[in-house]
């Protein structure tokens, strides 16, 4: 079968592009501007992207057209495939009839921690011999793909994927979860975002519900007891079992930043410790899930402990870019206030008092309508510097930023964002990059600039010592 992808360069329509491929279709697709790691993903698979969306690519005659959820009224092909009434489809309902059906599905869903979590959770599987399928919202460094129909064992029934509560195409406006009917679920966190398609927290909620309505009665929720939200959703009506995490007197995890350690605890019974490469109490959190899902699925938790010990993290999430000058640069997906003041809090406990200078490009949709803008300040307290691309905002981000005084840079221009970084930088600085999107590529420019800026710094040196 031949079919077409538009929007394939996102992240979610990448990995069904992938998974496709792996299935032996013909896949080919189209979006404007993909940047890796999707586009060096897709052609490593020998998948033809065209670039934008022009009627004339019905003339590919595919077989179907899969439309991501970034499509639009009013985008030319997908007009064109209404008017000649051309077969159509969004991805998460290609994926549930062609790569879900009949397997054990682990969905992991929540506002934060879904992709860090997925991944987690697919190295354990992995790890034990599970040989599952995936698809996550980012590379997970283990896999070094963001998606795969199954490991070395092809039959393996396990498939991990994670579950977006975005709404799922133009046609459906449901969350992709709602097609995914899992036989485990985590449920991470839950926290009003995607201010686009959500008027409210509550709606959110709703579509959580509607996540907890398909799971079967030998299913099993791995819940976050300490989100009053996630509490709210179950107690609109449960049918399945529910695990929780982080309850007073139930399973939690302690640990040491500095020392790189992980202890799984169920009241204050130690069960298992290991050492990984992952800080923060977040992830502490999100390994807790991972480990309680993989053990439905059947994995012991000593052996999921021991796996983690081997789990290298996923790219844009605390990556280390590189280091120029004595200045120590990483790249982070975080977007959201919270995933900022979380980041940050992470990198915090990991550097100790070391200067960190925060880098944010306020990109997503619920970031560019302003929805956010008051959580801002609060979310960016562990930076000692803050530098903000504006770019084309529609709201005051100075305004916004006024709390943080003296500390705050805006720049409407990338380069001169750059070379603002590069100038208050100094050896021994740890630089936090935080956008949802490619950002102009700034880390490798960065990384140039801080090179440039020490390596002048140093004949100025010389010449004042002659």
């Amino acid at each position: 079968m031949h079919i077409h992808i538009l929007g394939i360069g996102g992240t979610f329509m990448a990995g069904v592009a992938q998974l496709a491929r792996a299935a032996g279709h013909h896949v080919t697709g189209c979006d404007s501007g993909v940047y890796p790691p999707m586009s060096t993903q897709l052609e490593a698979a020998e998948i033809e992207v065209v670039e934008g969306y022009d009627a004339a690519q019905t003339a590919f005659e595919p077989d179907c057209y899969v439309v991501g959820n970034a499509i639009s009224r009013g985008n030319a092909l997908l007009e064109e495939v209404l008017e000649q009434g051309l077969p159509y489809l969004s991805g998460p309902q290609w994926l549930a009839e062609n790569v879900l059906q009949g397997r054990w599905v682990l969905a992991v869903a929540g506002t934060h921690g879904k992709t860090t979590t997925s991944a987690m959770l697919a190295w354990i599987l992995e790890d034990a011999g599970l040989s599952p399928g995936f698809l996550v919202g980012g590379v997970p460094v283990n896999f070094g793909v963001s998606a795969r129909l199954s490991g070395d064992t092809p039959d393996s029934p396990f498939f991990v994927i994670e579950a977006d509560e975005y709404d799922t195409a133009f046609c459906d406006k449901r969350s992709k979860f709602v097609h995914y009917r899992p036989r485990t679920a985590i449920l991470n966190n839950l926290e009003f975002d995607h201010a686009d398609i959500f008027p409210d927290l509550a709606a959110i909620e709703t579509q959580f519900h509607h996540l907890v309505r398909t799971l079967p009665r030998n299913a099993l929720i791995v819940s976050n007891a300490a989100e009053a939200n996630l509490e709210r959703v179950l107690a609109r009506g449960c049918w399945t079992p529910v695990e929780r995490f982080n309850a007073p007197g139930g399973w939690r995890a302690d640990g040491s930043d500095v020392e790189g350690s992980l202890h799984l605890l169920d009241d204050d019974q130690l069960i298992g410790s290991t050492h990984w490469d992952l800080s923060g109490a977040h992830n502490r959190s999100n390994a807790v899930a991972a480990l309680l899902a993989a053990r439905h699925a059947g994995v012991p938790l000593a052996r999921g402990l021991a796996a983690l010990s081997r789990f290298r993290n996923v790219k844009r999430r605390l990556e280390l870019c590189g280091t120029a000058g004595g200045v120590t640069v990483y790249d982070d997906f975080a977007h959201h206030p919270t995933a900022i003041a979380t980041t940050l809090g992470g990198l915090r406990s990991k550097v100790g008092r070391s200067r960190i200078l925060a880098v944010l490009e306020p990109r997503s949709n619920t970031m560019k309508l302003g929805v956010m803008k008051d959580l801002l300040p609060g979310s960016l307290a562990d930076a000692n510097l803050v530098f903000c691309y504006a770019g084309d905002l529609g709201w005051n981000v100075a305004e916004a930023l006024a709390p943080l005084g003296e500390k705050v840079t805006i720049e409407h221009d990338l380069g001169r964002l750059v070379a603002q970084i590069a100038y208050a930088a100094r050896t021994g600085d740890q630089v936090l990059v935080m956008s949802n999107g490619g950002f102009g590529g700034i880390h490798a420019k960065l990384l140039t600039a801080l090179a440039a800026t020490t390596s002048a710094q140093e004949m100025v040196g010389q010449k004042g010592g002659e």
